[in-house]
């Protein structure tokens, strides 16, 4: 199938340089595979679970009469139960961290501030690089290692596990639970950012500031990373200022971070701003990465995921 065209294939314009039906053929081809939908609106409606559900998540069950996705699925059920004390704690303390590192390095930043466009320039760097940064972290935590791997399983892999079999489950985190991890990524960051700031003279601190503004608001962008992402999957009760920056897409919209949640999951890992999705899929980016480590290691993509969709109760 091919875009309708102005003109027919192989007009011609003014006898001169019209384009022949075999480019006119050859372009419309390339416009219809750019523009397709990456997930048609039939496999987002067979193959992921309907958030917009107002009635505590009622899914179409499987031929067997076994939930599919949500708080009822059996898998959902024992990951949930491996969110320890711990790792309660462990968040708590990287909130309060950063939120410290990050109010004192905003402070110390003021007296520099200028708006220019080396600002602007800063803050768009900063989104489009946190936008990144999460389509890696959140592709490599999809798709490879396993809930059981030491340390980083039951405390770092678990929530992406939950999270593909019933994506609900973030909505009824509290603050915490939903930041933690993301606000301990930035600490490392931010804490050199507070030295730098207290260290350098002022010059110093006037030749790097566009770099020091930028990796600040990095670090913001990734900090709330996980709250946008959130709000992506709160259909009831957003704020109207949070629905009106999704549907200018300038944060994670709903409709489009339902693509990610079509089963299996393998595509638009970007949840910041969601910016980067389209791009990174027409260049095959992630494909070809799974292509070249399952070719060097022999892991297949998303086993351990699939592991736990398929414990239905």
């Amino acid at each position: 199938m091919t875009l309708p065209l102005p003109i027919p294939p192989c007009a011609k314009r003014d006898g001169l340089s019209g384009l022949s039906c075999e480019r006119f053929e050859y372009a419309s081809t390339m416009a219809t595979t750019l523009l397709a939908p990456v997930k048609t609106e039939r496999e987002i409606l067979e193959h992921s679970m309907s958030e917009d559900d107002p009635n505590a998540n009622v899914q179409p069950r499987s031929e067997a009469g076994r939930p599919r996705w949500g708080p009822r699925h059996r898998g959902a059920q024992e990951l949930a139960e491996l969110y320890s004390p711990g790792k309660r704690l462990q968040e708590w303390v990287c909130v309060v961290v950063c939120c410290t590192l990050c109010i004192c390095a905003g402070l110390l930043m003021a007296k520099y501030l200028r708006a220019d466009a080396s600002l602007l320039l800063a803050a768009i760097a900063g989104v489009l690089t946190a936008d990144f940064a999460s389509g890696l972290v959140h592709w490599a935590a999809d798709t490879w290692g396993a809930v059981d791997l030491p340390i980083i399983g039951k405390n770092f892999l678990r929530p992406f596990r939950e999270h593909h079999i019933d994506p609900t489950s973030i909505t009824r985190h509290d603050f915490v639970e939903t930041n933690g991890d993301n606000f301990a990524i930035t600490i490392p960051v931010l804490a050199r950012i507070v030295w730098q700031l207290l260290s350098y003279d002022t010059s110093q601190i006037d030749d790097q500031f566009h770099w020091i503004a930028y990796w600040y608001l990095c670090c913001i962008f990734v900090a709330m990373t996980n709250q946008i992402h959130k709000w992506s999957h709160t259909y009831f009760g957003l704020p109207a200022w949070v629905v009106l920056l999704q549907e200018w897409h300038i944060i994670l919209p709903r409709r489009h971070h339902r693509i990610h949640h079509v089963a299996p999951h393998e595509t638009y890992f970007c949840i910041t701003t969601g910016w980067l999705n389209w791009p990174l899929e027409k260049l095959h980016f992630w494909s070809t990465l799974e292509i070249i480590i399952e070719a060097l290691t022999g892991c297949k993509p998303r086993a351990d995921d699939m592991k736990w969709a398929q414990k239905r109760s």
